[in-house]
């Protein structure tokens, strides 16, 4: 009998360390075949990447039965797009840009359905194996996992207010933004942007909220995981092919 998916990443989370990367090239065959890696976890983007609904679902389909979970990445704090991830399937959201704990609560109730958010209604969803899932709404919250991204100085300023918002699961700091918004901008690894980013995770250690970080820089990348960084993206797909294509160009060259 169908039930609703357990989500192995939120329950991990805060028990154990959980490694990943962030997935941008909308191919559900890369996508497959990086989730058999040994990744914890792959975050599916829609804000910076050509990532579609319907090339969603074909990647969310694709990790049902591999060990990496997915989490998915809302172009925007935005009610009709969140209603539809979670309608396709995805049980843990990554929400961009947020500024404050008003738009984290916003982004909180986007998942929750009536009386406790504005979550739209459907029985027949993706999510809720199409309507053979018994039970289905008093089970999938359980399940659904918020974390809201702290990307601008204003934003780390309030990081605890943010972090304490009822239904906030984790938060996870964006260096590319938080670097541009102190005047660093390309330069996540800059003293004064390396220091704003350790205080950030010392305050939520502080109060005892999961955290999470994205770098593409190997040697920070080992940094924060012996940090103890709850989960770490350690490099995008992207950066990946490009290196990998890179050293092997070079090696064929030089022979």
């Amino acid at each position: 009998m169908a039930d609703v998916r357990t989500n192995r990443f939120k329950r991990d989370l805060g028990g154990r360390q959980q490694l990943g990367i962030f997935s941008t090239f909308a191919s559900p065959a890369l996508t497959e075949m990086f989730a058999q890696l040994g990744f914890d976890w792959l975050l599916l983007d829609t804000e910076h990447s050509p990532n579609e609904p319907s090339e969603i679902v074909a990647q969310l389909q694709v990790m049902a039965a591999l060990p990496a979970e997915p989490i998915v990445r809302p172009a925007w704090n935005d009610m009709v797009m969140v209603k539809r991830w979670l309608d396709f399937g995805a049980q843990t959201l990554l929400f961009p840009y947020v500024q404050d704990a008003e738009e984290a609560a916003r982004a909180v109730s986007y998942t929750r359905y009536p009386p406790h958010g504005v979550r739209g209604v459907s029985g027949s969803s993706r999510a809720a194996a199409y309507g053979l899932i018994p039970d289905y709404f008093a089970k999938v919250q359980k399940e659904i996992c918020v974390i809201v991204q702290i990307e601008t100085a204003e934003a780390l300023a309030q990081i605890e207010e943010i972090a304490n918002v009822e239904g906030v699961d984790a938060v996870f700091i964006g260096p590319a933004d938080l670097a541009a918004s102190m005047g660093h901008l390309g330069n996540t690894q800059a003293p004064e942007v390396q220091a704003a980013i350790d205080d950030g995770f010392k305050r939520l250690k502080a109060i005892g909220k999961p955290a999470g970080y994205l770098t593409n820089n190997e040697g920070e990348a080992i940094r924060r995981v012996a940090q103890g960084i709850d989960f770490v993206g350690v490099a995008n797909d992207t950066t990946i092919v490009a290196r990998g294509a890179r050293s092997l160009l070079a090696t064929v060259k030089g022979g």
